[in-house]
Parts: structure tokens; C-alpha cells; sequence
């Protein structure tokens, strides 16, 4: 059977910039193991694979899996898959603001805006809030394991953490861009370093940007999943939401970040999160961003 497959670049504005994403349409009857091996093929962060959702008030069901394993939610497929149904259902003349994706997570509503032919923009709510997780965390582990000295980890009050919105990330502040870019998992260290983690995996980031009118920086490490470093990485940045919650404490009322992250890779990803904030506790959070229509194609 043959399977109609589409390839967008998300978080961005324009091809070829962003973190590239595949989406398998028309994936009914491929089983976990079939999914699994078409990710591999793609080779990219994490591919999507489109069936008709279990309610039909929803607009699609989604199973997302990096190179090696299958993900229970993620960013860039949410926002990726919401603007490519949006696209869609605009052209044939159905289009709407709000759509609903059933992921194992569970539900994610999306707002979802077309820009024109081959791209628009997707705002999706947090189907779980950041949840802190005890994990044992060691700075001088995490600098090993990130090739840095111990001297560059935190700034400002940040220390190392681990929360999950979804899915577990352990959060790794340095001092700055330069620290940033230095940092790379070192083999065997990066696996001793995570060891306690649910993941293996590290969102590093610092409060200086690249560019004006951005809040953080970031590079995200998985090699465990297959994805050595991701471009843009939307379930980091809902775990993320924690840290900034637990960090830098932003008062009651409605707080919005940009997270630039894929720089050092040559793929510029501008994550936007924003922040409802009721009795100094978050109420709700929203993760958004552009998305390009790069290519389709057919799966034989």
C-alpha cells in the first residue's frame, strides 16, 4: 500500500531553517514496528504517523517516534501536524481555529492560523502541566558528561533540574552562549551523568541570546533516541516552563518567552511559550510556532 507522506520545517518561518519534521498520512495498518522502521528511514528528530481519531469531534490521532523509540507527546510534530491539517482542510474549504490531536499523552488542543499556501502557525496547551521530578543531580556529573567545566554550570539562581510535561528532560542552565556551544555529550561521561534520569537526555541553556527580543538560549542532547541534538524542541521547552516557574519566578498574570535553540546546528528554531500565572502558581502554558511545507512525497 502505498502511504502519502509530507516534510515541514517547524518553529521557523522559512524552509530550511527550523527542525525538520515527516508526516505519514494515510498510516492506518502499519503496526509499531513497521512506525519505528519508517522513523529510522526518515532519520529526522521524530516522524508522525496520521490516523482517523478514536472520537470523532477530534481531528486526527497521532504516534510520534524519534529514530529510536516512540515518544508519548512532543512539540514540533503537535505544531508541525496541526498547521499541515490546517493547511489542508483551508484549501478544501473547511478550515478551522481550533483543533483537537489525540496523542498517548492525551489530548492536545492546537490553534492553529494559515499564513498561505505552504505555511502558518499552530499554539498548542500544555496537555500536562511541568511536574519537578527527583532525580539526583550533580553538577560536576553533568559538566563531565557535557565536556564543560563545573564553574560553568548555573547562573542567576538556575541550577540543574528535571521536570516533565509530558516527557522527562533534565535541564541544565550554563553561564552563557559561549558555554552553550561548548557543550556536547562526552560518550561514556554523558551516560554515567544520566543515569538516574528517565531520559538520557540534557536541555542545556543560558539567559543570553543570539538575537534581540529572545529570552533563552538552548541545545538539546538525546543520543539515546537517536537524535544527537534536535534543532527545536517544544516538549523540552514545556518542561522547561518548570524551571522558569521555579527559577525566575514570574508574577501572577500572563508571561511570554522566546527559546532560540538549533543555532549552533545552522537551523534557526524560535519556540515561543507563554505562561498563565494565578497565586504565584502556573495555571496553564502554551507552546507555539511557524511551520513550512518542504516536501511530499509517496512511500511505497
Amino acid at each position: 500500500m502505498k502511504r502519502r507522506f509530507v516534510t515541514l520545517d517547524v518553529f521557523t518561518t522559512q524552509r530550511h531553517a527550523g527542525n525538520p519534521l515527516a508526516v505519514v498520512l494515510d498510516s492506518d495498518g502499519l503496526d509499531t514496528a513497521a512506525m519505528q522502521a519508517i522513523a529510522r528511514e526518515f532519520n529526522l528528530s521524530e516522524t508522525v504517523f496520521v490516523s482517523a481519531p478514536v472520537d470523532a469531534r477530534h481531528r486526527a490521532a497521532l504516534r510520534i517516534f524519534t529514530p529510536g523509540q516512540e515518544l508519548p507527546f512532543a512539540g514540533h510534530p503537535t505544531v508541525g501536524t496541526a498547521v499541515l491539517l490546517a493547511l489542508s482542510d483551508h484549501a478544501e474549504g473547511r478550515g478551522v481555529d481550533i483543533v483537537t490531536l489525540e496523542e498517548k499523552v492525551g489530548l492536545v488542543p492546537c490553534a492553529v492560523a494559515v499564513t498561505d499556501a505552504i505555511s502558518g502557525r499552530a499554539v498548542f496547551t500544555l496537555p500536562k502541566l511541568p511536574e519537578r521530578l527527583a532525580q539526583a543531580i550533580a553538577r560536576a556529573d553533568l559538566a563531565r558528561g557535557l565536556g564543560l567545566d563545573e564553574a560553568d554550570i548555573g547562573f542567576e539562581g538556575h541550577e540543574p533540574s528535571a521536570f516533565s510535561g509530558g516527557v522527562a528532560y533534565t535541564l541544565v542552565p550554563v553561564a552563557d552562549r559561549d558555554a552553550v556551544a561548548k557543550a556536547r555529550p562526552a560518550g561514556e561521561a554523558f551516560e554515567r551523568a544520566f543515569a538516574a534520569a528517565p531520559f538520557p537526555n540534557a536541555f542545556v541553556y543560558c539567559r543570553q541570546t543570539q538575537e534581540a527580543g529572545h529570552h533563552y538560549h538552548a541545545r538539546m542532547f538525546w543520543p539515546g533516541a537517536g537524535v544527537i541534538e534536535d534543532p527545536a524542541t517544544g516538549s523540552a521547552v514545556a518542561a522547561f516552563a518548570g524551571a522558569v516557574m521555579a527559577f525566575d519566578r514570574p508574577g501572577d498574570g500572563e508571561h511570554r518567552f522566546v527559546i532560540e535553540q538549533g543555532y549552533e546546528m545552522g537551523r534557526p528554531s524560535q519556540i515561543v511559550l507563554e505562561l498563565s500565572v494565578a497565586g504565584d502558581a502556573l495555571t496553564s502554558a502554551q507552546i507555539g510556532g511557524g511551520a513550512v511545507l518542504v516536501s511530499e512525497g509517496v512511500l511505497l
